[in-house]
């Protein structure tokens, strides 16, 4: 590991998940740009009353599922990176955990950098990578280059909590009976197929200026294109009897595109801009496929 030196204990059984605090509701471990954790209250009303497996196209930050808690869910992201991150911290816990304490004992500039530029060979390290980098870099961003390698620099954290222990073991009882795949979205009409089904789709927003064309964590880009696609899919959906609630900005094109479906205006606050001042509250839709 070149000048940084980590010892590694694995526990005989990497799933155990030994306590976890009572009070301490599953919830996102993971920063995401576009989480939901803020927005779920004014959600509420529209989730439907009932269902039997919730799909998640989309997952980034997973808020609404760790909300929601369903019994049954077929979780997926196109990111392999971010879905690996999710089935370790599923399967394999507490050796997360193990490299993540070590993440946290070594972590300055030096070590940052050097952990952004090696990305690990077994899944766990690159589980507990991710973890590590997205506690640590500026802003909680996952943002890749052409070539697919993380490059967000390091952020301003005096002491960031990097293993979050209760947390991660709580989202470890949550993922139990989840099904995970690194799929593009279009997969969703594999599995959801009747009106037990659930789909919430959360894809990157349509940019409603210039100045906020951050449509691409990784590098596959999410394009015009791309939304007209995921409105047919939501149709598809709709055809079926599927239940699905989809979120995007609050602008003419998106309207225009569910015109067909109810919409509803949802307040939210801007976050993901370098000027503090450009940052405040803004409106985004909320489409269903049903009333």
């Amino acid at each position: 590991m070149g000048n940084f030196i980590c010892t590694r204990t694995v526990s005989p059984d990497s799933s155990l998940v030994t306590s976890v605090s009572p009070t301490l509701l599953p919830r996102p471990f993971l920063k995401w740009a576009g989480g939901k954790g803020q927005l779920i209250s004014q959600y509420l009303p529209y989730f439907p009353d009932s269902f039997e497996t919730y799909h998640e196209p989309f997952l980034g930050g997973g808020a609404i599922f760790f909300r929601l808690q369903p019994a049954r869910s077929v979780l997926m992201d196109i990111n392999d990176e971010l879905v690996n991150v999710y089935r370790c911290v599923r399967d394999r816990v507490m050796d997360v955990i193990v490299l993540l304490e070590e993440h946290q004992l070594h972590h300055g500039q030096d070590y940052y950098y050097w952990v952004r530029s090696n990305p690990g060979t077994t899944d766990v390290e690159r589980a507990a990578r991710l973890i590590y980098l997205n506690r640590t870099c500026f802003n909680g961003l996952y943002r890749e280059n052409s070539r697919g390698q993380f490059n967000v620099p390091m952020g301003r954290y005096k002491n960031p909590k990097i293993c979050h222990v209760d947390l991660l073991q709580a989202a470890a009882i949550a993922l139990r009976h989840t099904e995970l795949f690194a799929h593009p979205f279009e997969m969703v009409l594999e599995h959801a197929r009747t009106p037990q089904d659930f789909v919430y789709l959360d894809p990157p927003y349509y940019p409603i200026s210039a100045t906020s064309r951050f449509t691409s964590y990784n590098r596959y880009a999410f394009n015009r294109d791309d939304q007209i696609r995921l409105r047919d899919v939501f149709a598809e959906l709709a055809r079926r009897g599927v239940k699905a609630m989809l979120s995007n900005s609050d602008c003419e094109f998106i309207r225009d595109l569910y015109a067909d479906f109810p919409t509803h205006t949802i307040t939210a606050a801007r976050s993901i801009n370098s000027n503090a001042r450009r940052r405040g509250k803004i409106t985004e839709v909320l489409v269903t496929s049903y009333r």
